[in-house]
């Protein structure tokens, strides 16, 4: 089927709740390249429509509305990520296309008449549903017909192929059922793994933090990935890597032989920044790692912030120095430990700083962000 003459159809439908893919993405973007490089087209969908209403899969709870324009800003934050991974400049192998081409405006008989041909039983046979029932959280009508919907989107793009996490299973087998009965040749439908997160916990979200973004810098992904539970080392080079399986079963084996995680760890953060940034960003994050933590030296290539000299509340500085952090989020932070100034742990958020004029001071915030200071005046 890969290798016909045939140009295949591969779809890509995402709801745009937020501007952000990790690495579960990232499994299902690596194959759609490789597709893309046999000839056959990616369609990406962007679920415009649909995300109004919410992909109940996975969710134990009636999702928040989102408004259009947070829908236009999101859309736009995907398409410039899945350019990371995917040919999104040749319109050859790549399309973007909007479900609301096709939903809205559509007339009411007509969508019922589509419901019609769905069974109430057929729906809630869907597992999160009977959880949800289960647990005696109410399900709202417009989440029961989500996986219509997203069904029918594989008619209208004719869809070859759609690879997809497990999770997505059922509303794609949705959309085999309406191609059947539409005369179309049903699409092919490949699952991946999903991956516990960093924490060993639920799968990658934003709002859990244990997750590798295709937005992080190389030295972020590498950090986070050194991380990772020591039982999750495996199970993540299995996924996101192109390791040969007998390498991994050998690092397996050594592992429950009482080998050091942390070497598998290098391996599998290299492996990854690697496949996304180029082997040589991966080789400097690891000398950059080794260096930084295994010898405990302050990086040299910290970036340098002129400050005016004297004193300011340690929450203050930290707020001018990482902008894009809340403050709760740098109060935790301190609280935890994970401020270090000249190498003297800060632990209090009203700690007075005094910057002497012309003296350079080493802040350390977190596990990864380094700063040189240096007061300027008097």
């Amino acid at each position: 089927m890969l290798d016909s003459e045939r140009q295949l159809v591969i779809k890509f439908g995402a709801d745009v709740t937020a501007a952000f893919l990790h690495l579960g993405h990232a499994v299902n973007l690596w194959m759609m390249r490789e597709m893309q490089e046999r000839g056959h087209k990616v369609v990406f969908l962007v679920g415009d429509f649909t995300t109004r209403i919410g992909d109940p899969t996975g969710n134990s709870a009636t999702r928040v509305e989102r408004s259009q324009a947070d829908i236009e800003r999101d859309a736009a934050g995907f398409l410039r990520q899945v350019g990371r991974i995917l040919i999104t400049d040749d319109p050859a192998v790549f399309e973007a296309r909007r479900n609301a081409e096709w939903w809205e405006g559509r007339p009411l008989d007509d969508f019922l008449g589509l419901l019609g041909s769905v069974t109430v039983a057929k729906l809630l046979s869907r597992d999160m549903f009977r959880a949800r029932m289960e647990a005696g959280v109410e399900i709202r009508l417009h989440e029961l017909v989500y996986p219509v919907l997203q069904g029918w989107d594989s008619v209208e793009l004719r869809s070859d192929l759609t690879i997809v996490g497990s999770d997505q299973l059922f509303n794609e087998s949705m959309g085999r059922v309406f191609q059947e009965r539409q005369g179309q040749r049903p699409q092919v439908i490949i699952t991946t793994r999903i991956t516990p997160g960093l924490d060993g916990g639920k799968k990658q979200s934003k709002s859990l933090n244990n997750f590798v973004a295709l937005d992080d810098t190389p030295r972020d992904m590498f950090g986070k990935i050194m991380q990772l539970p020591d039982g999750l080392v495996v199970q993540w080079l299995e996924v996101y890597t192109t390791l040969p399986l007998a390498e991994i079963r050998q690092i397996e084996a050594g592992l429950k032989a009482g080998d050091n995680p942390m070497a598998a760890k290098r391996l599998l953060g290299k492996a990854v920044v690697a496949r996304l940034h180029g082997d040589t960003v991966a080789a400097a994050e690891e000398d950059w790692f080794l260096e930084t933590f295994s010898g405990r030296h302050f990086p040299t290539d910290a970036p340098v912030v002129r400050l005016p000299a004297g004193s300011r509340l340690l929450l203050n500085l930290l707020t001018g120095l990482e902008p894009g952090l809340s403050r709760s989020s740098l109060r935790r932070l301190v609280q935890d430990g994970a401020v270090e100034l000249d190498g003297r742990c800060l632990k209090q958020v009203d700690a007075l700083v005094c910057l002497a004029p012309g003296v350079a001071a080493e802040l350390r915030l977190g596990r990864r962000r380094y700063f040189r200071l240096l007061a300027e005046g008097g």
